[in-house]
């Protein structure tokens, strides 16, 4: 209260200056006149006076006179004093000081004067009073009080009815029921009823209800009665009690309210005649009663749903309980009178959104309007509300539009003009409306076109100063499409044009926008209501019916049920189906072909549940092997391409899903892309492509459309059109080949640490084959500019996105192409010439201006030093190049023209097709073969204008620098490898680049080299490769096989072809190509005796890989096997060795790994097919050269020279080497590949001395320089390959090898069982060989000692004497043998180690260091020799020995015998010519003349006589052991029959090889 707070300087001097300061602010105040403010500031200052006298602080008389001065300012000052003195009672009974209460009661005493008694009687308390003398007794007075209280307010006046009037009523009645419609208004009216009131005694109140029940029965007359009521009205409760007593009456178990009650009670309450919350209570059921019910509703869904999910077995017990429930539910049919939402519709009637809407808060959500009657009320008033807007903004162009009559209600909510004002009430409306909007398809068509229109303007209007309101107008937008419109079109009952409606407004929403809807729409919305629950459960239980019917045969019936249950609930249908479809893949092709009767709204969703589908995370996306990918992602991936292809349903959510996942380290979704992208556009990734479909993906686009993939896919224009719209608008295209690219690596680095290896390698297949398809529709779908704007350059692919380079290029490509071809357009059109030369010229031109920013791009690419030995330009051009662009593919043009003319002539014979239909297809195959002609003839052009470029170009290809297996090298390392393996088309366009290289005499080139680096060393690389690029790597070997085998076939080919070019040279100079000197070409001959050896190696390394037991190894040869199968094998006991190892892979995998079971079966039954197009080793190479030099074996450099005792002794190294090889192998498991390798490095590198492929020129022009001091020099220079040769009787032996390795066990056997005398033969006999192998080592002919050995071998064992056997061992060797010059030898060793590759046909000389660039190059030495020249003696012996059998041991007695005593007498001879031979001949062969007698027909028979003689003496070698056996064995005649059986099943390559060496 004490506002006002008197100065303490007023208080000291009161007298003197406070009494007329308070005084004077007490006047004004009182003359202030500020809306009853200045009452409150005068009481305050009075209060604060008196306060000050009750504090003791002023004298009560002086105060007292003070107060009786200020009585005269106001008239109402003693009713202000009176609430002052109030107040200070009330604070001064609670105080414990007695002398203040006793100072205010002084003060009112001697106020009394000038205060009336009845004002202090109304404010003071009884007790005051009693103490200032006014009344008499407290108590006496209180019960007064109460006595005179309860007579006024609470004693109820009777009134007698009889007493009263009846004509008052009757009065009343026909006053208030007259026409109304003349001057009569409610004034006129109540006077008549007051002066009725009081003529006839008549009861107000009820003068009052009879107003109301008329008002009732005249409800169109509110503006008349509501103004009398307000008029006649004194109490606003009483107006409520009386209408709360008519609504009680009607609360009767089957009472129903009149709808008239309820539009007068709504009346009253929008013009406040009284409150709601007064008038609420009234009404029934309870709030409570109404929640109860709600949740109830929801339960009882929820079980309806569960019924209906529910498999039921029928019983009676089930049946008997829901007869009692069907009774119950009859009794309970009729619900009781709910009066509140009688009152809430009556109130939307009137248009009182505010009353309306606080009835609704108390109600649970959305119970109001689940009442059909209110939610029309409650549309009806959304209608009025929105209609001006409609009119401007949504109404469609031409439709006029219903009439709506607005209400006469002005308190009605303002019709919107702008989409702002629909935020004022509209929207609150609609969202009070929820789903049941589905009661009006009117107003939801409404909404639904003023949200399109105000799409369009959100996207039109750029302003930024309205952009806010704008952002919130969208957020209102999306909030009522979740919340009313989906959940409005799930109760709808299958309005397809409603669902078509909306998705005009749904497309103008990004797609995320739409994704969030659907979400909230599945996930979210059907638990929100009971109904929803319901027609979930019924939705689902349909999509059941359905999908169990559902046949490739009844897929037109099924597609109509599914677009009528779809148009309502498309989340719930489509997730049940997707479910259906992830276990059953068959469904796929009906359910797609069955979905073509949805809309487009449809489709939208069904995108957004496919996507939802694979994104769930519950499910694992591998088999529980972790070896696949799940059959469910595949089913749905399936589905993808199918039905994106089919229906025009966009793609941008699915290709960003992807892309994130891409992003995420995830490629298991990649699968989608894949299916998307070869389905929509047709572009087809296999690697089981067939020769002719490869050959058409050779060629342009419609060729390949044509004949380049399995299924003909017809009719992509459209469906890839959309695809490459989507990618360019959200601009995924570059950055899904970036991922893709860059996640090949990460499958492998980051994936793959814990996946199974297979599935790793499925994976990576996966990857790279989507990105070559990915990239193969961007290049042949994006136009040029699109393409150039979206690529980088070269070097920012490679070192800013880190793409692998093959990646890169293979983006790259098809810009450079686009490039060139229209800088060549430009530069055509600049110049005009026609002539065929200028166009290539400025074809070049375009080359030039375009690659030269590429070939300085490409430098940063790889060090510095790799341009020392392959030129950028080189780089370059090899990874720009496509098969497009090297040859054109005629065949694969005239098939397909010629499959057209067959069409064309089907057609016409096809009577049943009608004319016009002919016609069509008459006119379709002859456009397409124009098409095809067309595009055949401008292939032909371009590749003449690439070839003449290459021609231009070859000569700055390759520096010579560097040697040229350096060059070799990088050129696999850096070019072929990394591309073979990139595609099928990429395999062959590298075969065929060699190829072409080659045919274009390039410089510096070795193609020989090449090939030879290509077959020698597969191992290694097949190990690395996924499945897929085994298939690749295989094509790529098999069309450098096809090459091969069509020059080893036909001797005029060869010498067209391959003989006087460079790449076919044997001696390479640091100076390049000089021309060529005939002697130094690789002869035929030669060449098919280095086939031979690149046949072998194959072999080597195909068995190798088969023995390892690993599975990719296994499973990648037999893949390579398979795609070479047409060129290899063709040597019969190559193929024999591969049929035998397969064939043991067959029973041994059989049980294990089903996967490679199935490859090797599938192989081996080829393989036995191919076995009649195999040949004998003799056909496919002559063994046997004829001598064109008088030199010894050791020596000779010519081609075909060497003789049969150097094949013999090549051999016997081979064979013995590969068993000391395989014996360390046994120690040393992991190694078994490189000692493999090493021994096959030796045996062809250095198995015959300086190589037979230089010519005798060579040779004399060697030993001149040799002569002069010069011999290390000339060496670095010059050292040669290893002959073709003797690389063809080094496979001879590897044959050898082969058995021994079958063998093996059986020797080891046999060793065991062989008696101690026996043993130490062998012993002995293979300490000859190693004393042998020194000689040789030494310079001294192997075969001279071999020969001596051999024949006191035969004296020793006739006599049965052992000591012959070591006596062999101290043999002495004659002067004539000794003196080859130490010369040799040194040149020997450098032979041996001069070539970093360990296989290659060709060395290369150079006078700069030699760098090992490849992990296949192995140092080789001469003990792995000596060691497998052991072995294969030591093998010889055991097999003979364990190959005997007692049954024939007669027989073959007799027959050695024979052939004993011929080959003694051959030896005789044999060693009476060699002791003349060492003397004379030999002595002239080893000097350092250089005269032409080399050539003599003399030496050549010598030769003869020779390889004659080592013939007969490897017989007597291999037969006297047997022998020797035979005599002292004590074997069991059992072991000896299964070891011979095993020997002859095993060992069918031996028979070959008898006959062969006679």
């Amino acid at each position: 209260m004490a506002t006002l707070i008197l100065p303490g300087e007023w208080i000291k001097n009161w007298e003197k200056s406070g009494k007329h300061e308070f005084v004077q602010l007490c006047k004004e105040l009182t003359e202030k006149r500020d809306h009853g403010s200045e009452i409150r500031d005068v009481q305050a200052a009075l209060y604060e006076l008196c306060w000050q006298v009750v504090q003791g602080n002023l004298k009560l008389d002086l105060v007292a006179s003070v107060l009786g001065d200020m009585m005269e300012l106001r008239d109402d000052m003693t009713s202000i004093l009176a609430d002052v003195f109030s107040i200070l009672d009330l604070e001064t009974v609670a105080l414990e000081e007695k002398n203040k209460r006793d100072h205010y009661t002084q003060l009112v005493g001697a106020c009394l004067f000038f205060l009336p008694e009845a004002i202090l009687k109304e404010r003071l308390d009884p007790e005051t009073l009693e103490s200032l003398g006014l009344i008499k007794q407290a108590n006496q007075f209180n019960q007064k009080i109460v006595k005179i209280k309860t007579k006024l307010f609470y004693k109820q006046q009777k009134f007698n009815l009889l007493r009263e009037e009846n004509e008052g009523y009757a009065k009343l009645i026909t006053e208030l029921g007259q026409d109304l419609s003349g001057n009569i208004t409610s004034h006129l009216v109540l006077e008549s009823i007051k002066s009725l009131i009081g003529c006839f005694n008549l009861d107000p109140n009820r003068v009052l209800d009879i107003i109301l029940e008329v008002y009732e029965s005249r409800s169109d007359q509110d503006e008349f009665f509501l103004s009398l009521i307000k008029s006649y009205m004194c109490e606003p409760l009483t107006l409520c009690h009386i209408l709360g007593f008519k609504f009680k009456f009607y609360q009767e178990p089957n009472g129903e309210t009149p709808k008239s009650l309820y539009h007068i009670a709504a009346a009253l309450l929008h013009h406040n005649l009284i409150e709601l919350e007064d008038l609420y209570v009234h009404l029934m059921p309870l709030d409570a009663t109404i929640v109860e019910e709600h949740k109830r509703d929801i339960s009882e869904a929820k079980q309806i749903a569960r019924k209906l999910v529910m498999v039921v077995l029928p019983s009676d017990k089930s049946e008997d309980k829901e007869k009692e429930k069907e009774k119950e539910e009859e009794k309970n049919e009729k619900p009781p009178d709910n009066q509140k939402l009688g009152l809430l519709e009556a109130l939307l009637r009137i248009g009182d959104w505010h009353h309306a809407q606080s009835i609704m808060d108390q109600m649970p959500f959305f119970y109001a309007t689940s009442h059909k009657a209110i939610a029309l009320a409650l549309c009806q008033l959304v209608h009025l509300t929105v209609e001006p807007l409609y009119k401007r903004a949504g109404l469609p162009k031409g439709a006029k539009g219903s009439v709506m009559h607005p209400l006469r209600n002005k308190r009605a909510p303002r019709p919107a003009e702008i989409f702002e004002d629909l935020r004022r009430d509209t929207f609150s409306m609609l969202g009070y409306l929820g789903p049941h909007l589905s009661h009006d398809p009117i107003l939801f068509a409404k909404i639904v076109r003023l949200g399109k229109a105000f799409m369009k303007e959100y996207q039109s209007d750029g302003r930024p100063d309205v952009k806010d309101k704008m952002e919130t107008l969208l957020s209102c937008f999306l909030s009522i499409a979740d919340q009313v419109l989906l959940p409005s079109l799930s109760l709808m009952e299958c309005n397809a044009c409603m669902s078509e409606e909306l998705w005009g407004l749904f497309k103008l929403f990004p797609y995320q926008h739409r994704y969030r809807l659907y979400g909230q729409w599945k996930n979210e919305t059907y638990s929100s209501h009971p109904l929803l629950v319901k027609v979930k459960a019924q939705t689902v239980e349909r999509a059941k019916y359905i999908m169990k019917r559902l046949t490739k045969e009844n897929v037109k019936q099924s597609g109509r049920q599914i677009g009528k249950l779809s148009h309502s609930n498309p989340t719930i249908l489509f997730d049940y189906m997707l479910s259906q479809i992830q276990w059953y893949d068959n469904l796929i092709v009906p359910v797609v072909d069955s979905l073509k009767y949805l809309t487009s709204l449809n489709y939208d969703v069904l995108a957004y549940c496919i996507i939802e589908a694979l994104a769930n995370p519950e499910k694992e996306k591998m088999k529980h092997d972790d070896t696949t990918i799940s059959s469910w992602l595949q089913s749905l991936a399936s589905l993808c391409g199918a039905v994106f292809r089919k229906y025009p349903i966009e793609l941008a959510g699915l290709l960003q899903y992807v892309t994130n996942q891409l992003k995420a380290g995830k490629s298991f979704d990649l699968l989608i892309l894949k299916e998307v992208v070869q389905k929509m556009a047709g572009i087809e990734i296999t690697d089981e492509m067939t020769s002719e479909q490869l050959e058409a993906m050779t060629g342009g686009e419609q060729l390949k459309a044509e004949g380049g993939y399995f299924g003909q896919i017809r009719n992509t224009k459209k469906s890839s059109q959309r695809l490459k719209d989507v990618l360019l608008d959200h601009e995924l295209a570059l950055p899904l080949c970036l991922l893709m690219a860059q996640q090949r690596n990460g499958v492998v680095f980051l994936e793959g640490g814990e996946k199974h290896l297979k599935l790793v390698g499925h994976l990576y297949d996966q990857c790279h084959d989507t990105l070559v398809q990915f990239g193969g529709f961007l290049a042949s779908n994006l136009s040029t500019e699109d393409y150039i704007k979206r690529v980088p350059s070269i070097d920012i692919l490679c070192n800013q996105f880190h793409t692998p380079h093959d990646a890169a290029f293979f983006l790259s490509r098809p810009m450079y192409a686009h490039q060139i071809l229209s800088k060549y357009d430009e530069l055509k059109k600049a110049e005009k010439g026609n002539r065929q030369q200028q166009k290539v010229h400025k074809y070049v031109a375009a080359c030039e201006q375009v690659m030269t920013p590429v070939h300085e791009a490409v430098m940063s690419l790889h060090p510095a030093r790799v341009w020392d030995d392959l030129r950028p330009q080189f780089y370059a051009t090899f990874w720009s190049l496509t098969m497009y662009d090297l040859a054109v593919p005629h065949a694969a043009y005239d098939r397909e023209v010629n499959k057209l003319k067959a069409q064309i002539k089907a057609i016409e014979e096809n009577p049943e097709i009608p004319l016009n239909k002919k016609k069509k297809e008459k006119e379709r195959c002859t456009a397409l073969q124009e098409k095809l002609q067309e595009e055949e003839k401008k292939q032909l052009e371009h590749v003449q204008r690439v070839l003449h470029r290459l021609k231009l170009e070859k000569d700055n290809w390759l520096l010579a620098k560097s040697t040229k297996n350096e060059t070799i090298t990088k050129f696999l390392q850096l070019c072929l490898f990394p591309r073979c393996i990139f595609s099928s088309i990429d395999a062959v366009y590298c075969a065929r680049f060699v190829e072409l290289v080659h045919q274009q005499k390039t410089p510096n080139f070795c193609t020989l080299l090449c090939y030879d680096r290509v077959f020698s060393a597969i191992i290694y690389t097949v190990a690395s490769c996924t499945e897929n690029e085994s298939h690749r790597y295989g094509r790529f070997l098999c069309c450098m096989l096809e090459t091969v085998t069509r020059w080893h076939s036909d001797r005029v080919v060869y010498e067209k072809e391959c003989v006087n070019y460079p790449g076919f040279l044997t001696i390479f100079r640091a100076t390049g190509f000089d021309g060529g000197n005939k002697a130094d070409q690789l002869d035929y001959e030669n060449f098919r005796h280095v086939v031979h050896k690149w046949h072998y190696m194959l072999t080597k390394a195909s068995v190798h890989c088969l023995e390892t037991g690993d599975y990719t190894h296994i499973r990648n040869i037999l893949i390579v096997l398979t795609k070479i199968l047409p060129c290899y094998p063709k040597v019969l006991n190559l193929g024999q060795a591969l049929e035998c190892r397969v064939h043991k892979i067959c029973l041994e995998e059989k049980d294990k790994r089903p996967d490679l079971y199935a490859l090797a079966m599938g192989y081996s039954g080829r393989l036995k097919s191919q076995k009649v197009h195999m040949v004998p080793e003799n056909e496919f190479h002559h063994k046997e050269q004829p001598a064109r030099s008088a030199t010894p074996a050791s020596q000779q450099n010519g081609p075909g020279s060497t003789g049969k005792p150097a094949t013999s002794t090549s051999k016997t190294e081979e064979g013995t080497s590969e068993d000391g090889d395989r014996g360390k192998d046994k120690s040393q498991g992991t190694t078994k590949p490189v000692n493999k390798a090493n021994s096959a490095a030796a045996k062809v590198t250095t198995s015959n001395g300086n190589g037979a492929l230089n010519s005798t020129k060579a040779t004399k022009e060697r030993d001149d320089k040799e002569k002069s001091g010069k011999e290390k020099k000339e060496k670095k220079e010059k050292t040669p390959g290893s002959t073709p040769e003797t690389k063809v009787e080094n496979r001879r032996e590897k044959q050898r090898d082969e058995r021994a390795g079958k063998e093996e066990r059986v020797a080891r056997e046999g060793k065991e069982k062989t008696p101690k005398a026996d043993r130490e033969k062998v012993k002995a006999e293979e300490k000859s060989i190693k004393d042998d192998k020194a000689k040789a080592g030494n310079g001294e002919p192997v075969e001279v000692s071999r020969e001596r050995d051999a024949i006191k071998e035969t004296k020793s064992k006739e006599k049965g004497d052992r000591s012959a056997v070591a006596g062999s061992l101290k043999s002495p060797v004659p002067r004539s043998e000794s003196a080859e010059s130490e010369r040799d030898h040194k040149r020997r060793k450098l032979d041996s180690h001069s070539s970093p590759s360990h296989s290659s046909s060709v060395k290369d000389n150079s006078n700069e260091p030699k760098e090992s660039t490849s992990k296949h190059h192995v140092n080789y030495n001469s003990v792995a020799r000596s060691k497998s020249r052991e072995r294969e003696m030591e093998k010889k012996d055991t097999d003979s020995t364990q190959g005997r059998s007692k049954e024939k041991k007669e027989e073959k007695d007799r027959k050695e015998r024979k052939r004993d005593h011929a080959v003694n007498d051959r030896e005789a001879s044999q060693e009476t010519k060699r002791k003349k031979d060492e003397n004379g001949t030999n002595s002239s062969k080893n000097s350092k003349s250089t005269s032409p007698t080399c050539d003599s027909p003399l030496s050549a028979e010598k030769e003869k006589s020779k390889r004659s003689k080592s013939s007969s003496k490897e017989k007597a070698e291999s037969v006297k052991p047997e022998r020797t056996s035979s005599g002292g064995k004590k074997e069991s005649r059992h072991d000896k029959e299964k070891s011979e059986k095993k020997e002859k099943r095993e060992s069918s390559g031996g028979k070959e090889e008898k006959k062969q060496y006679p």
